[in-house]
């Protein structure tokens, strides 16, 4: 299964090493991943594999979003098929 995660917020040291740290933990592999800062705001989009995941999506959806309380950002994590039927046109 894949998932989508997306991170907003001011930019601040370490919050790529958090997020990645946090889906390390839970054997979630990163396919690709995409950031960019523009001049304080950090925005980050990851497409993630949680077929090896020892953790329920729900799960891990709420520790990423305390992860990112604690960091001064807003994390987002959702299956693949949900982020594909939200941009539908």
């Amino acid at each position: 299964m894949r998932a989508v995660i997306t991170v907003i917020g001011h930019d601040a040291v370490g919050i790529i090493a958090g997020v990645s740290d946090t889906l390390s933990k839970h054997n979630v592999n990163i396919l690709e991943i995409s950031q960019s800062v523009l001049t304080e705001f950090f925005a980050m989009i990851m497409l993630a594999d949680l077929s090896n995941s020892d953790c329920p999506l729900a799960v891990l959806s709420e520790e990423l979003e305390g992860k990112g309380a604690g960091m001064g950002v807003k994390i987002l994590l959702m299956h693949e098929d949900i982020f594909h039927a939200m941009h539908r046109i």
